[in-house]
């Protein structure tokens, strides 16, 4: 008799766990082709469900090409050897950098599956939506876990629980409340901040004043100002974070750690504005990687975006649930 995961406390809908149950056990060569699943009024009387329950889920289930019914005999599981895995994205936001993300995973995919991209724009809801009407219709769900703020943290936890671990995702941050494995990919933005800063320990010297432009409304991850604060309490720094460097004015042995490109500009103007010399008297390192920050001669910390985007697909492909931290790192260049 087919054994079916059904939870009778959890929230998704009777017929949605039917589907679930049957796909994961296809997914995991427990059903095979050709195996009868047990009748409607079978699965009713063993599970104590109502007959329309277990039609709803055979339907859905037949509708998608799981499994076909035969007239008198009954529902049998289809082949699915000549299926590619289906991948659902949910990014939090569409920048540049995550472009690169997503175009490293898809080339790394190849034709091996095939792919759907969602942005859920930091809305906890918006994610809550997203899945909803996703489950039980992949094979694996890759997540961005990046929310507001002020969104407290089981208004997404709750919805990440509702994938199955061994579907579930995690890309540029980790979420260890989660307390089980699943295949991660992760900046550790505390940690990298700081050992990338520890790395410029030398050419850091000349300056006793730091500051960090940081905006608050942009959402960036609470962890790269604690790794700011870290070091620059670590190395006896005069520190600050600032939302913006529209109102900074600019003293000589200041070093800045700029988020946002637009900061950035506005910094590079004001320097340009007086005598002060850059990488002598005011440093400047910049977040992120671009092609335009190396032809300025930009000092940057960055994570390698391709090698994320690569390494999940990959550890995806080959069926390996790790966590593993991603590459970051200093180029020194002459703004510091």
């Amino acid at each position: 008799m087919y054994q079916l995961q059904l939870n009778p406390l959890d929230q998704i809908p009777k017929y949605k766990q039917i589907v679930q149950s049957v796909i994961a056990d296809i997914e995991r060569g427990h059903l095979t082709a050709g195996v009868q699943l047990p009748s409607i009024s079978e699965m009713s009387e063993e599970y104590y469900l109502a007959r329309d329950t277990v039609e709803k889920a055979y339907r859905e289930l037949r509708e998608r090409n799981f499994i076909t019914s035969v007239q008198g005999k009954g529902y049998y599981v289809l082949s699915r050897e000549l299926d590619k895995p289906k991948i659902l994205l949910v990014f939090n936001k569409l920048s540049s950098y995550k472009k690169e993300i997503y175009y490293a995973f898809l080339e790394a995919l190849g034709d091996r599956a095939t792919v759907d991209l969602h942005i859920h724009h930091y809305s906890a809801e918006l994610f809550k939506g997203i899945i909803e009407r996703s489950l039980g219709k992949y094979s694996y769900y890759v997540v961005m876990p990046h929310f507001t703020y002020t969104t407290p943290p089981e208004a997404y936890l709750s919805v990440l629980r509702t994938i199955p671990p061994a579907k579930l995702v995690l890309l540029d941050k980790d979420v260890p409340e989660l307390h089980y494995d699943c295949l991660a990919v992760y900046q550790d933005f505390a940690r990298d901040i700081g050992g990338a800063l520890d790395a410029a320990t030398a050419d850091l010297v000349k300056y006793p004043r730091m500051r960090m432009i940081l905006p608050s409304d942009d959402n960036y991850p609470v962890e790269i100002d604690q790794g700011f604060r870290q070091f620059c309490t670590y190395n006896d720094k005069d520190f600050a974070v600032r939302e913006n460097a529209r109102d900074e004015v600019l003293v000589a042995g200041t070093c800045y750690v700029v988020v946002r490109e637009t900061d950035l500009v506005e910094l590079v103007k004001k320097v340009r504005q007086t005598p002060y010399l850059l990488g002598r008297e005011i440093g400047i390192i910049s977040f992120n990687e671009t092609p335009l920050k190396e032809l300025l001669g930009m000092t940057v910390i960055t994570t390698d975006f391709h090698h994320m985007g690569r390494t999940a697909a990959t550890l995806l492909l080959a069926g390996r649930h790790e966590k593993v931290r991603n590459p970051f790192s200093l180029i020194q260049r002459g703004s510091i």
